[in-house]
């Protein structure tokens, strides 16, 4: 199937914003991952991103947790209106778990915290190859473990707490939702999550799921990549551990989701998948698959803004029921 015209535009710019550090040796990742973060910081990689609202209040800050006392970076978006306490939204960048950052979510993190009057905090975890799984997951959840335990610094209400996330973002949020629902079967304190939302997930790191095979080259992200980044986060792991691969996971008692995956997508079916697996443990579920879309719409709401606002208004829909 030949692509539509904007999406051949996304695949080209990514061409020209550095393109995907997949296949490096973990040794060069670190310089190349600078190198594309250098363009994607430019003026075209600004236009990609798309401009955020500007009645949104974004503060820098961070999240001191045990692995990391000094605290990790973190992004806070403010709408212009919202509940006190507010519900509150924890956010991980995509990237493969080895490149992305807080910028290349900025214009999502703050048209979802405008559009379900919520908090976004966007959550700088540390990346492989460097820190290997499962560093980059545990990052997560202590982040969210440490915004649940200080509510009054941010103004939130615990009760209404969600996380989200896109791509590899995707993989952690629900991770941090199983290794919460874990600690509470262990007798354990551990935030309570009211809602995912799952932007594209990768959700397994062993089996070559049907898109992959059907969809080898796509803009933004390509089957081979999909392989690559996972190299890259494991290492000697065991990729069917469920904190790596959800999708094996016993997926009862987790909070109810909403999943949304593209058309043109290698990873197309770990989302699809995911979303009956969330169905056969009566987890409450909802799936949009957006037609004629590409893997990371929502970091590129400057180049595809139709379908990167009708998934932040879905979104929103969804915290907003929270």
């Amino acid at each position: 199937m030949r692509l539509p015209l904007g999406l051949r535009v996304v695949g080209t710019t990514r061409r020209w914003l550095g393109g995907s550090v997949a296949h490096l040796d973990p040794a060069d990742v670190p310089a190349a991952r600078a190198a594309v973060l250098r363009l994607q910081h430019g003026a075209l990689g600004r236009a990609v991103i798309g401009t955020p609202p500007r009645d949104v209040v974004v503060e820098e800050t961070a999240l001191a947790t045990a692995a990391v006392p000094a605290g990790l970076a973190v992004r806070v978006y403010r709408p212009p209106s919202c509940d006190v306490p507010a519900r509150v939204v924890v956010n991980f960048h995509g990237g493969g778990f080895v490149q992305g950052d807080l910028d290349q979510s900025e214009w999502f993190c703050a048209h979802v915290a405008r559009a379900a009057s919520a908090v976004v905090v966007s959550v700088d975890y540390r990346l492989a190859p460097e820190h290997r799984f499962p560093i980059p997951a545990q990052d997560c959840y202590d982040a969210v473990a440490a915004l649940a335990a200080e509510p009054g610094r941010f103004g939130v209400d615990p009760a209404r707490l969600a996380v989200m996330g896109d791509s590899a973002g995707g993989n952690l949020a629900t991770v941090v939702c199983l290794m919460a629902r874990d600690r509470r079967r262990d007798g354990l304190d551990a935030p309570a999550i009211a809602a995912q939302a799952l932007v594209y997930p990768g959700v397994e790191m062993v089996d070559v799921l049907p898109s992959e095979r059907e969809i080898p080259v796509a803009p933004i992200l390509s089957a081979a990549d999909i392989r690559g980044f996972h190299a890259l986060y494991l290492g000697d792991a065991d990729g069917t551990h469920p904190y790596a691969s959800p999708l094996r996971a016993d997926l009862t008692g987790l909070p109810p989701a909403l999943v949304q995956t593209a058309d043109h997508d290698p990873l197309r079916d770990h989302g699809e998948r995911f979303v009956e697996a969330l169905d056969a443990a009566d987890v409450p579920v909802r799936h949009t698959r957006y037609l004629g879309a590409a893997h990371g719409y929502v970091a590129t709401g400057g180049l595809t803004p139709r379908t990167s606002l009708a998934a932040v208004a879905e979104i929103a829909a969804f915290l907003r029921a929270m």
